[in-house]
């Protein structure tokens, strides 16, 4: 009966432990119980605290139009069930029985609601945050972290296919990302989830949008300081997934006419002027340049270190 406990209780949700103390409770509480065990308790504070149809009128409103009502979903959720300190099999069970009722496409959202980026201000989630621009790795991490959660081995509910489908429905919440918050995404949650993802559209055929994305990958290894050798072993392993040389060559050419075209588009937006206070164009521009060099110098020492040694 403790105000704080309850989903709608407490008067200041962001400044009050009272949902960090009740999730340490329950994480001592429940500790060594069998999992069918841990689905009553869910399922009783599922039921308690009317989370079932808060959830419901979240995922069947417009993103953002009940901003409050998402806050306290997202403040139980991270403080009750998914208790900073559990242990990643424990919070990959809760998280398993968060998402699992709903569609693929609820759960996507589901998940954003939960860990995508909030304001610093008030702690409502910011929904337009991976559509406007090209976002940071802390606004990221806490997809990264639930997506690598879902694709691990503690997951046993959770298919490869299934974290694959998650990640291209949680790419258009609430409206398709730009693809270098797409890339930047991958990029943190891991080589295995990034290139099961990649191999995905490898396999169905999807060269032009596979090129894409892997030029988006280039930039983000050099806007955020990666090893570029990282993304041409990404692109060695990619090539390996194509059945026939015509597919492989296919893609290596589809992946320089979409740096041809990033080129020259982002050459077009600063001849035509197009500044803000950043001169955010001209800067794209640099990096955008510097990825493609750093990108080609590391295949070409690659091939010439292989060619140096036959």
């Amino acid at each position: 009966q403790v105000s704080c406990f309850r989903l709608n209780g407490c008067a200041s949700p962001l400044h009050c432990l009272g949902l960090q103390c009740y999730g340490v409770f329950l994480q001592m509480l429940t500790a060594g119980w069998d999992e069918l065990e841990c689905h009553r308790v869910f399922n009783f504070l599922w039921e308690l605290s009317s989370l079932a149809r808060k959830v419901q009128t979240v995922l069947s409103s417009k993103p953002g139009s009940a901003r409050r009502l998402e806050l306290r979903i997202r403040l139980f959720c991270r403080g009750v069930l998914l208790s900073p300190g559990s242990r990643r099999s424990d919070s990959a069970f809760w998280l398993t029985r968060i998402l699992k009722p709903w569609p693929m496409v609820n759960q996507a959202r589901l998940l954003y609601i939960i860990f995508g980026p909030v304001s610093s201000r008030d702690g409502h989630v910011v929904w337009q945050k991976m559509i406007e621009g090209p976002t940071d790795e802390t606004s990221l991490k806490g997809l990264a972290d639930a997506i690598k959660l879902l694709y691990g081995t503690e997951a046993r509910e959770w298919t490869a296919d299934d974290v694959i489908s998650l990640v291209d429905e949680l790419s258009v919440v609430p409206q398709e990302w730009l693809m270098e918050n797409n890339a930047r995404l991958l990029l943190l949650s891991g080589n295995s989830i990034c290139f099961t993802f990649m191999a995905s559209k490898a396999v169905n055929g999807r060269a032009v949008e596979l090129a894409r994305l892997m030029v988006f990958m280039v930039l983000v290894c050099e806007k955020d300081l990666y090893c570029m050798d990282w993304a041409v072993r990404m692109m060695q392993k990619v090539c390996k997934v194509f059945s026939t040389p015509w597919e492989r060559n296919n893609f290596l050419q589809c992946l320089e006419n979409s740096f041809a075209r990033m080129l020259m588009d982002t050459l077009q937006a600063v001849l035509a002027g197009e500044r803000d206070e950043e001169d955010s164009s001209f800067l794209n521009l640099f990096h955008l340049m510097n990825a493609q060099a750093n990108f080609h110098k590391e295949i070409l020492c690659m091939a010439m270190g292989s060619s140096s040694s036959t």
